[in-house]
């Protein structure tokens, strides 16, 4: 009988190849760059009145913060007449002289801006589409940002700024700024409906509730409702009404803190005061903790029409040379963009019971 056959066996593994040491030239594990979503945290960074250079650069308008952390690392930033090429050196702008391929850059100065936005106006500072944005409104050649932000289709009050600082006070929830809204809903509220807005709500990524709900007036078809929130979600007020079968048919945000919308028109703005941004920040900090020493004052305050001269005065360039300027609103003077407020005006009809 025939012996079996064996089958043949299989090559042996290669060995794995050796790992070359580490070069000498490799950063250490403490300077290298952490790794997004690492948890190790930074030690705070005194609070001695200096800023990080790259931050100085945006907050100037030279660019984004990207941007100015290449020039800082291609050696065009000089501080006192030296080249700065590492990222985080701490400056101060008051004091120090900051230059960007030789030319000294212009003293910082922090601004506000309070603007009624209008409906059609977006509040992204990008926009492929080409649409109005918040920013277009105010005539300046600061680079600005608005603080938090409202829909397309929503109106009212809006921060436009270029304080970084202030911008998370307002919007961080661990301070709970309230923003009040006016909120026209079809239908009538049952005073279920209002009783769970205040208790919570659940969407999809949290359970979210105003602060507080209270019936400004009701019609025939529709309800007006005085909405307090201490948070901001994309679409909360639209998605919690939606949740609850009611549809938001117009959404306006009247105040921000102690801010309110006053006399402005939709699309007009003006500049707050030094007082007022203090004032602001308190409300912010004095929630969670002891209040950072304020900034003096930088720049002249100006008055509730911001840009506007005062009657009789001709309007002058920078250089003070007169300027003329068509008096009707011809092809001289751009339509603002937006549509005007449609809000119902007249005496207020209480509740049913």
């Amino acid at each position: 009988m025939p012996a079996p056959s064996r089958r043949p066996r299989r090559p042996a593994k290669a060995a794995p190849p050796k790992r070359l040491p580490r070069s000498s030239s490799r950063p250490p594990a403490s300077n290298r760059p952490r790794r997004p979503g690492s948890q190790t945290a930074f030690p705070a960074l005194p609070d001695d009145g200096l800023e990080r250079l790259q931050k100085v650069l945006a907050a100037a308008g030279i660019g984004s913060r990207r941007a100015c952390e290449e020039l800082i690392t291609t050696g065009r930033v000089e501080v006192d007449r030296e080249v700065v090429t590492v990222l985080g050196t701490r400056v101060d702008p008051l004091n120090q002289q900051i230059r960007v391929d030789g030319e000294r850059l212009p003293s910082p100065s922090r601004v506000v801006y309070l603007l009624n936005k209008p409906v059609g106006v977006v509040t992204t500072n990008y926009d492929p589409s080409g649409r109005p944005r918040v920013v277009d409104l105010v005539p300046t050649d600061r680079r600005l940002f608005p603080i938090g932000r409202l829909d397309r289709t929503s109106e009212g009050l809006i921060l436009v700024t270029n304080d970084g600082e202030l911008g998370n006070l307002l919007t961080h929830p661990r301070y709970g700024v309230e923003k009040r809204y006016l909120v026209q809903v079809a239908g009538v509220p049952t005073p279920e409906t209002i009783e769970s807005l205040r208790q919570g709500v659940a969407l999809s990524e949290a359970t979210v509730h105003a602060k507080r709900v209270t019936v400004r007036s009701q019609h025939k078809q529709s309800t007006v409702l005085e909405m307090v929130l201490d948070e901001g979600r994309n679409r909360e007020i639209r998605r919690m009404l939606a949740a609850l079968g009611h549809k938001v048919q117009q959404l306006k945000r009247i105040a921000v803190g102690d801010l309110t919308l006053g006399n402005l028109l939709p699309g007009q703005w003006r500049r707050l005061s030094w007082d007022e941004i203090e004032k602001l920040r308190r409300s912010a900090i004095d929630a969670v903790g002891k209040l950072p020493p304020p900034r003096p004052p930088r720049g002249r305050a100006q008055g509730p029409r911001a840009g506007r001269r005062p009657p009789g005065r001709p309007a002058t360039s920078s250089r003070g040379r007169p300027v003329e300027r068509p008096a009707g609103p011809g092809p001289g003077r751009p339509r603002r963009p937006g549509k005007a407020s449609s809000w119902r005006k007249g005496p207020r009809k209480p509740p049913a019971d």
